[in-house]
């Protein structure tokens, strides 16, 4: 994947990111419980965290600071964690479904999972 890609990538993540707190802040803060609300919330600022990691391995790939094979597994976790952690609770938050927060745990530990190989592959630069 191009470095052009990866932030075209985190460009758009990010552009949800700031659609979908829009939406809790505007379309759901009277509807949804505050505790679901909270929910939303935090699926939020995880959403926009790990975009903004989408945005740095991007940097760093147009820097040539991360090898192919490493933005491709950065990428992939990153983005496989944005999905499963927050889309499962903006899920939970409008839907009430509890079942749906056994899922999130998945993403957690990709998110936790691209960062530790990120510090791997930066360990093994010259």
């Amino acid at each position: 994947m191009t470095p052009q890609k990866i932030l075209a990538i985190s460009f758009v993540l990010l552009a949800l990111a700031v659609i979908a707190g829009a939406f809790g802040a505007h379309g759901l803060a009277k509807k949804i419980e505050p505790a679901m609300l909270d929910i939303w919330n935090k699926g939020n600022f995880y959403h926009f965290i790990h975009a903004l990691g989408l945005l740095a391995v991007g940097l760093m790939a147009a820097l040539n600071l991360l090898p192919e094979s490493a933005q491709k597994w950065s990428v992939t976790l990153l983005i496989f964690g944005i999905i499963v952690f927050s889309g499962s609770l903006y899920l939970l938050a409008v839907t009430g479904i509890k079942i749906l927060g056994a899922i999130t745990p998945f993403g957690g530990v990709s998110f936790i999972a691209a960062w530790v190989y990120l510090a791997i592959q930066m360990m093994k630069q010259p």
